[in-house]
């Protein structure tokens, strides 16, 4: 039947015949190495997220954005913390 190059070409060097055994052994130790390399740096993206994420937290909860600061003192200040 009909197969796409891609995949005739990923077969080919993933299932070698018996005199292609080192051919078959190097491709299938790439393609493993490339899939931890990548599990790795998903890994290092959330955890590097997530460390941002609650920093970022940490930081602006401890400091405000904004200070406000009025002209003369507010005498009834409660309703408006309320708000």
């Amino acid at each position: 039947m009909f197969r796409p190059l891609s995949i005739f070409i990923g077969t080919r060097y993933t299932r070698a015949k018996r005199r292609n055994r080192f051919v078959s052994f190097i491709s299938m130790t790439s393609m493993i190495g490339l899939a931890l390399g990548v599990l790795a740096m998903i890994v290092v993206l959330s955890v590097m997220n997530g460390f941002q994420r609650e920093m970022s937290s940490r930081i602006l909860g401890m400091v405000p954005h904004a200070t406000i600061v009025g002209v003369k003192p507010i005498d009834d200040w409660q309703p408006v913390a309320g708000a």
